[in-house]
């Protein structure tokens, strides 16, 4: 697939969008419904998944893996063992996934934030050139509530226009916004959709949020997404914090747990090149069937590769039934 670089994206803009004709979208429209009704009987599988990744047949999580031994075979499943509570699973399949990644920014615009707006401006603009063809981005900005700046585009020039709404107000309810990009952002994609990510810009400091911090990381872990983090230096110094952990330890914490990675901030381009890159060349889907585990309590992931293959995935699957 290809990037979507700054030169082309400035050509693109300047060409304008592109719309389809009154007429030929009357066309369009009954030959797409026909499709999606053809979808189940062509594809019966699909119906079975739900949008926690588990459906009739096993579980599905996504990993991300890449070889370090410089060697160009691709990794199949018989690269892989993986373990559900220390017990080793029937991988059904192990297959790279070659879909379009769907990539919300959750961007701090709480007042003490250290660093100025247009430093903020910047790394999210530098999504905007790292994606790729197919790739889009849905910008959200929060203090004492998450508010959309742009909602699902790749269009850089209207973006950049977006972006001036930036501002610095308030106090950080990091929780509740991503709490908001998961129920009403990325679960209406799902089961559909399944390379989805949350990039977080800010320090990780939460004051206020109604949804617990246990519960969101469940959510996070159950809905198979990864959060990725540009981290931004903690303005309490490193404060304990009563009801979860430090703001550094929360953004180290998530992004273990959900398989994503914490970046830092100083550098947004390179930050913003290999989230896309990885996102795009390194992502795999997993199936398998659970045995000897219950539905009841949480299970721990662990996939051992081979030599010269290195793999992340989320940390914890959380019990089935509730």
């Amino acid at each position: 697939m290809q990037r979507v670089t700054r030169r082309q994206v400035r050509k693109r803009n300047n060409d304008g969008p592109n719309r389809f004709p009154r007429r030929q979208l009357f066309v369009f429209i009954p030959l797409l419904s026909v499709c999606l009704l053809l979808l189940p009987a062509t594809y019966p599988a699909q119906s079975r998944h739900n949008a926690t990744g588990i459906d009739t047949d096993g579980a599905i999580i996504n990993v991300t893996a890449a070889r370090t031994d410089g060697k160009k075979d691709p990794i199949t499943i018989n690269n892989i063992s993986f373990f559900e509570n220390g017990i080793e699973q029937k991988v059904k399949n192990f297959a790279f996934d070659p879909s379009p990644s769907r990539i919300v920014l959750l961007v701090d615009n709480s007042q003490t934030l250290p660093t100025s707006v247009e430093k903020m401006r910047k790394a999210a603009m530098e999504f905007a050139y790292e994606i790729f063809d197919g790739d889009q981005l849905f910008t959200i900005a929060y203090d004492e509530k998450p508010e959309i700046i742009q909602e699902w585009t790749d269009d850089a020039k209207k973006l950049e226009t977006s972006l001036a709404t930036f501002r610095k107000k308030g106090n950080p309810y990091l929780f509740d916004a991503i709490d908001a990009a998961v129920k009403d952002v990325l679960l209406p994609l799902m089961p559909g959709t399944r390379k989805t990510a949350i990039v977080i810009i800010g320090d990780g400091l939460d004051r206020g949020s109604k949804i617990p911090y246990d519960k969101l990381l469940s959510e996070l872990e159950t809905e198979n997404i990864a959060v990725y983090a540009l981290q931004i230096p903690d303005r309490t110094g490193g404060a304990y914090r009563r009801d979860h952990p430090k703001a550094s330890e929360v953004l180290q914490q998530i992004t273990e747990n959900t398989g994503g990675r914490l970046m830092p901030f100083e550098d947004p381009q390179a930050a913003a090149r290999s989230i896309c890159d990885e996102l795009r060349s390194n992502r795999y889907l997993l199936s398998y069937i659970p045995i000897e585990t219950s539905n009841f309590d949480a299970k721990s992931l662990f996939i051992v590769p081979v030599d010269g293959i290195a793999v992340r995935n989320k940390k914890f699957q959380p019990p089935n039934v509730k």
